[in-house]
């Protein structure tokens, strides 16, 4: 199996109930890809850091294999939350991907 981490930070230019928007936004678009993309074994979004975290949200994923990893990412379900929820209100973006 394959696991994919992701930790966002948002833009700077919204205020506190814009960002729960945002982060609701993300993890509903995000979750409800589990049964529409081939090969996802779990996806869960994390809003809720603690005080001491630098990031505001966090994608924990899990795929059957890097292939399907690979089908994810360009995954027309998967592209249009990224493009419509996600990108547009965030400024970075870390990326782990391992094998587990």
């Amino acid at each position: 199996m394959v696991k994919h981490v992701i930790i966002w930070t948002l833009k700077e230019e919204y205020n506190e109930q814009e960002k729960a928007d945002i982060k609701r936004g993300i993890k509903e678009g995000l979750e409800s890809l589990k049964d529409k993309v081939p090969g996802i074994v779990e996806i869960k979004v994390y809003t809720e850091g603690l005080a001491s975290s630098n990031t505001d949200l966090m994608l924990d994923s899990t795929f059957t294999d890097e292939e399907a990893l690979k089908g994810y990412a360009v995954h027309p379900e998967h592209v249009a939350v990224a493009n419509g929820k996600v990108r547009p209100f965030t400024k970075l973006r870390s990326c782990f991907d391992f094998e587990v």
